[in-house]
């Protein structure tokens, strides 16, 4: 896939560690050539640890999604408030991405696939909650008459988005990454300490990510790769 022409990228999942699967090394690729990448986190994944209350996992992997973005050169988090496990289609969801999209002014998002089923197996509500409403708040985000305010404050006006690429999806690109990404790539998975401890049977973040990579083999060019699903919205 030619990315040369990319210069702003919205990054939008449903769970701190989401990026952290084989994407955070596109994302590496893009920021080491100067795109800026921002990510929007819907929620804190704070039932996301089985042993940790809510109160304590959500501040504390909002904490490790921080460090993963630092490790690959994202400045630009958001992380929002909606119910980790409970995300619900509608449209409080699609007004707060929508919103962001606006804000942020990116060419290209990225999200994750809405299938229920996935190369990993059935894919989890939320994933599918936030894939399908990230495609219905790009169009929102491109209409003048949605999410109006009264005076239409600055950075709410409407924004188009060319291209969405959706990872872990029927692929029809790849996107090939250099050594030093897939490292941080690896890196920045692993910044997610106190979740993967929480995994006993959770690959090593270098053997997983590098299968991930790997999975492709679209791209001569490169030992690595992201496969995605490109669609064009304009």
């Amino acid at each position: 896939m030619d990315d040369s022409a990319i210069e702003r990228v919205l990054c939008v999942v449903a769970h701190p560690d989401d990026m952290e699967y084989g994407a955070s090394a596109v994302v590496a690729e893009w920021t080491s050539r100067g795109i800026e990448v921002g990510y929007l986190v819907l929620t804190s994944g704070e039932s996301g640890i089985r042993n940790l209350a809510p109160a304590v996992a959500g501040p504390l992997r909002a904490e490790e999604q921080r460090r993963a973005c630092e490790i690959v050169g994202v400045a630009d988090l958001t992380i929002l408030d909606f119910p980790d496990g409970l995300l619900e289609p509608g449209l409080a969801l699609r007004e707060r991405i929508a919103r962001h999209i606006r804000r942020f002014k990116p060419d290209v998002v990225v999200t994750m696939t809405w299938d229920l089923e996935t190369l990993w197996g059935i894919n989890h509500v939320d994933h599918r909650v936030a894939g399908l409403a990230v495609v219905d708040a790009i169009r929102d985000a491109d209409n003048p008459w949605l999410f109006r305010t009264t005076g239409e404050e600055a950075g709410n006006e409407p924004w188009a988005v060319s291209l969405l690429l959706v990872t872990e999806s029927r692929d029809t690109h790849a996107i090939p990454v250099g050594k030093q990404s897939v490292d941080l790539a690896v890196a920045s998975l692993g910044a997610h300490k106190a979740y993967l401890a929480a995994l006993p049977d959770h690959p090593p973040p270098e053997e997983l990510v590098s299968s991930i990579l790997g999975r492709t083999g679209k791209a001569a060019e490169r030992d690595h790769a992201l496969g995605v699903r490109a669609i064009r919205m304009d």
